[in-house]
């Protein structure tokens, strides 16, 4: 199953969000701004499918794309489309660019203050909430309030004066789109709505990784049944709650690899793991590499 659609607005448009986040953007990886919450991105050559995790917020691509796998889906956000991560999901993710057509783009982290604040405003979603983590075609309005929302950086006095108004403008007008019921959701924790519970269990797994969690007490934690908690938790990750504790453990542990004071027996004990061969083993598995080979200086 395939997500994405063509861009519904003119790629004049498209080239300015371009043109705006070049300056921005100096170096490959993601660029703090001047704006809390608001990187850039730039990636100057194609990237392999490999493993990675977004946390939650919000992709603009203005140029190049990324095709990301979410069990059986494929999720493709190229120019001129916007991505909503309303939770922390692990997934599979391949990147097109070149020297001399980047890939260029901004993650805006989407606060729960500014979210909660927004939601009480707006309508309930009459609709169950659309999958967490999809592809949408800019219009233009999204396109205007991300355009004014760079144009800021240009301005340092305009940044510190009006930049949270304009990221309030362009989380506002996410959640008035195709994908804002997976928002709304995120901010409701009455009745039987599993979204919410999902996203504390998600918490509760991201915080305490390296323990081992029984799914009886997630799901006790979460206030649902053992076979309720597993349904919902499935249906919205794509993974079971061990699968997904598994590949956090993971990459957090390709990360510490990066730092040349971790051996592989210091990550392994760190992210959780009694046994360092049995770290290996599911390291090499989910990463394709052994652990060995990702520390730095090593062939």
């Amino acid at each position: 199953m395939s997500d994405g659609e063509q861009p519904s607005i003119a790629q004049h448009t498209v080239d300015r969000l371009a043109e705006l986040i070049t300056p921005h953007a100096p170096n490959d990886g993601f660029n703090d701004t001047i704006i809390p919450g608001l990187r850039t991105l730039r990636t100057h050559c194609a990237q392999q499918r490999t493993p990675q995790m977004y946390e939650p917020g919000l992709v603009v691509i203005a140029q190049g794309g990324k095709q990301g796998y979410l069990g059986d889906r494929t999720i493709h956000y190229g120019a001129g489309h916007y991505l909503i991560q309303a939770m922390p999901l692990p997934f599979d993710c391949e990147t097109e660019a070149t020297p001399e057509a980047p890939l260029l783009g901004i993650t805006l982290h989407i606060s729960p203050e500014i979210l909660s604040d927004l939601v009480r405003h707006m309508p309930s979603p009459e609709q169950e909430p659309p999958a967490p983590m999809a592809s949408v075609a800019l219009d233009e309005d999204m396109a205007g309030s991300v355009i004014r929302l760079l144009e800021c950086l240009d301005d340092p006095l305009k940044a510190q004066v009006l930049g949270e108004s304009r990221v309030r403008e362009v989380i506002f007008q996410a959640l008035r789109g195709p994908q804002g019921g997976s928002l709304h959701h995120l901010m409701y924790h009455q009745g039987q709505f599993a979204y919410p519970r999902i996203a504390r269990a998600l918490h509760i797994l991201h915080s305490e990784y390296q323990s081992t969690l029984a799914i009886d007490t997630l799901a006790e934690q979460v206030h649902m049944s053992a076979s309720s908690f597993y349904h919902h938790f499935k249906q919205i990750t794509c993974l079971s709650p061990l699968q997904y504790q598994k590949r956090v453990r993971l990459l957090r542990a390709r990360a510490l690899l990066a730092q040349p004071d971790h051996s592989v027996s210091l990550t392994a004990n760190e992210v959780g793991y009694t046994s360092a061969s049995q770290f290996s083993r599911e390291y090499k598995r989910y990463f394709g590499t052994s652990p060995l080979q990702d520390r730095p200086g090593q062939v």
